[in-house]
């Protein structure tokens, strides 16, 4: 089934960002990890690292996430980690609305396949699209406000844990950011 939603994905000549793939020789980033995980976590887009190794979360952002998950005791190999955009945007700028509904239908199918526990939202672009899909919208706050919080939605496989997070790429610009990560990432621990 993940494999039908990356053939998809790749053949995707609507996206508004497939002429930028084919021209700058990047790869789509469908996603990577347990497919059998209880943690989900799902960021933006992809930069330029991820882009050209098809690979999500493996460039600098990635290496504060595997810090991240370290810091839990979490080993990376046992969580999922995907984009809700799965096309890196030009210059790495924020995606685009278009773009998040263009995609968004391919990330609510990867969750109805991996079914996770809890889903953890990196950066405010992905914790509004989850936050939406599950109904929650009357509880959407500043990612200031709302990071390290959980919400309960229903699906149609159960109960989910949504976990708002900054984006790791926030601790890169702003150091202190990194500890309130770790503090926030704590919350995980109780779904492994």
């Amino acid at each position: 089934m993940m494999r039908q939603v990356k053939e998809e994905v790749v053949s995707l000549k609507d996206s508004p960002l497939y002429g930028y793939r084919v021209e700058s020789g990047n790869s789509p980033v469908i996603g990577e990890g347990d497919h059998d995980s209880k943690v989900m976590f799902i960021g933006e887009a992809p930069g330029k690292n991820e882009a050209a190794s098809g690979r999500p979360f493996c460039g600098a952002a990635g290496k504060i996430l595997d810090e991240l998950l370290e810091s839990v005791h979490i080993p990376r190999s046992d969580v999922y980690i995907t984009n809700i955009v799965k096309d890196r945007p030009p210059q790495n700028r924020d995606p685009l609305p278009e773009e998040i509904e263009i995609y968004g239908p391919f990330l609510d199918r990867q969750i109805d396949i991996l079914k996770p526990k809890v889903i953890a939202t990196l950066g405010r672009y992905s914790m509004v699209y989850i936050m939406k899909k599950f109904e929650l919208e009357t509880e959407i706050e500043p990612i200031g406000r709302a990071h390290g919080k959980t919400y309960t939605a229903k699906t149609s496989f159960g109960s989910v844990t949504i976990v708002p997070l900054y984006h790791p790429a926030a601790a890169i610009y702003t150091a202190s950011l990194k500890d309130t990560l770790k503090e926030d990432f704590k919350v995980l621990k109780t779904f492994v």
